[in-house]
């Protein structure tokens, strides 16, 4: 497919000079516009994108730089360079501070203002580029991260959209593994602070003794500075504290005098005011914490504003299929390995596991077999590791009841014998005593694909 050629709009009187530019531009792979004042120059840009502006400072019914706040304000990355007489150096300097990316002098220079173009609409696509990839790390990294189709995981991910845009505490209740991490990440990254710091402390891997100086500071020592705690780097941006009912009683405290005044105490002496997005997370019920006399109840009310139950990977089998998918080109990625499709069969050994660790034992699982796995083709049951290849299938069995259609009772037959089968159609065909066409016309019919 040809690269269309960049769209360059030339806003001038009539004349020569502007008949000449149009050519040369136009000899040199340009698309090339042309408005004599900004008032047509205005309708230009409502009617096209253009990459490129090319105009006065001033002129005769041409406002060079109300055309460049239009332009700017239609395309934020426009290359825009503007013709100015010598006198007028204020007016260039302004016009540099409002975005424009070079101002040259009368008479033109054509072979200059080529290059000049070409640099300025190279540094353009690098900087949309950059934008994109930016936007696409914030939606990997945002709610679409909560990869999944199940009720379960859409509700968690509605409830993200729901208050990402709020400075509203969060408390996140799940099981080891089962993505509190992630989620509060999801949260940062969809929230208006996703350029700021995202810091987080887990508070089971911190001694209790060090806890305090780590959320709040080093003690202060003579002649020099305090080291900064985790509350303080993250001010203006979000603090996440997983295992939070780890907290020893006097950091429970600090932390409560955090979200109350929004000011931090240091080890040492001395107070800091922060604006901290809080966010924790828990394994337990902070209230039964409360009741034994662990958690400050109060402290509790802070975090607990706002609550987010996350399910157990067991709970949400149907999401299985999806993420390993996910994970298994992530992992490719992240180990420079070409990226493995995987078999229905082994997909449903993965489905009907317990998966005690949750999402980050399915991680480790798929891990193993991106770095460890001989082959480039696809992953199926015999890849697995041993626990997964030794598992009872329910294939051996199948449950058929009274009314139900002769249809859905060939479905299923088709379906868990080609799961026994670990995805192999020949096998599959050979264990149901049909020929592959058949096979094949069944998966379709029953769109088992």
């Amino acid at each position: 497919m040809a690269r269309p050629r960049p769209c360059v709009l030339v806003v001038e009187r009539e004349g020569e000079e502007v008949r000449s530019l149009a050519a040369f531009l136009r000899q040199h792979e340009f698309e090339v516009v042309i408005a004599h004042d900004g008032e047509s120059a205005g309708n230009a840009l409502d009617k096209r994108r253009v990459d490129a502006l090319l105009c006065p400072l001033r002129a005769p019914q041409i406002e060079g730089l109300a055309l460049l706040a239009g332009a700017r304000a239609r395309r934020p990355g426009v290359c825009a360079v503007l013709f100015a007489d010598a006198p007028d150096v204020e007016l260039a300097v302004e016009a540099m501070r409002r975005g424009a990316w070079d101002v040259r002098s009368h008479p033109l220079h054509l072979e200059r203002l080529l290059a000049t173009l070409e640099r300025g609409l190279e540094h353009q696509a690098l900087v949309e580029r950059v934008e994109r990839m930016s936007g696409e790390l914030d939606r990997r990294r945002g709610v679409e991260a909560l990869v999944g189709s199940s009720r379960a995981i859409e509700r968690v991910r509605e409830q993200v959209r729901q208050i990402a845009p709020t400075r509203s505490s969060v408390l996140l209740v799940g099981e080891e593994g089962s993505g509190r991490s992630l989620v509060a990440r999801a949260i940062h990254h969809a929230s208006p602070r996703r350029d700021e710091r995202f810091v987080w402390l887990d508070a089971a891997a911190v001694p209790p003794e060090t806890l305090d100086a780590e959320l709040f500071g080093d003690r202060e020592e003579p002649g020099l500075p305090p080291a900064a705690g985790r509350a303080e780097l993250a001010d203006g941006g979000t603090l996440f504290v997983d295992n939070v009912e780890h907290l020893p009683a006097g950091v429970q405290l600090r932390l409560l005098r955090m979200l109350q005044d929004r000011m931090i105490d240091r080890s040492g002496g001395g107070s800091l005011r922060v604006d901290v997005r809080m966010l924790a997370a828990t394994t337990v019920e902070l209230g039964d914490e409360v009741r034994e006399g662990r958690f400050r109840e109060d402290l509790s009310y802070r975090l607990d504003v706002v609550r987010i139950a996350l399910p157990p990977l067991r709970e949400r089998p149907e999401d299985i299929p999806l993420l390993a998918e996910h994970l298994l080109r992530q992992l490719a990625r992240e180990h420079g390995r070409r990226p493995r499709a995987i078999t229905r069969g082994a997909l449903e050994r993965l489905r009907r596991h317990a998966w005690p660790g949750n999402v980050s034992e399915l991680v480790r699982t798929l891990e193993s077999l991106v770095v460890a796995a001989p082959g480039r083709g696809a992953i199926d049951v015999s890849a697995l590791p041993e626990p997964f290849r030794d598992a009872a299938s329910p294939a051996g069995r199948l449950e058929v009841s009274v009314g139900m259609t002769l249809a859905e009772a060939e479905r299923q037959l088709f379906e868990a014998t080609l799961a026994h089968a670990g995805g192999n159609k020949a096998r599959a065909a050979a264990m149901l005593g049909v020929g592959l066409r058949t096979l094949y016309r069944k998966l379709e019919q029953y769109r088992l694909g």
